[in-house]
């Protein structure tokens, strides 16, 4: 299992949106976790390094760091405004 860690931004982002999708975004971050490589609905980013995962209309941009066993929540956003 692979470590969580989340910047300021991501921490804040997840705090603003819906309890509900709040929750459900935890649980799928939590699968990431286990499994980040094979997990569903997950891209490597092109044009810079990380990768996305899509969660209905909101994106999270992470990167993976095997050799520290880590997931660094980089940033949630909205669908529109993720990639910026």
């Amino acid at each position: 299992m692979y470590r969580l860690q989340f910047t300021r931004q991501a921490v804040k982002a997840l705090r603003k949106m819906p309890a509900n999708e709040a929750q459900l975004l935890r649980l799928k971050l939590d699968d990431l976790a286990r499994e980040p490589f094979s997990a569903p609905n997950v891209k490597k980013l092109s044009g810079r390094p990380g990768y996305r995962m899509r969660m209905g209309d909101w994106r999270v941009i992470f990167e993976i760091h095997e050799n520290a066993r880590a997931v660094d929540v980089i940033k949630i956003a909205p669908r529109g405004g993720a990639y910026r």
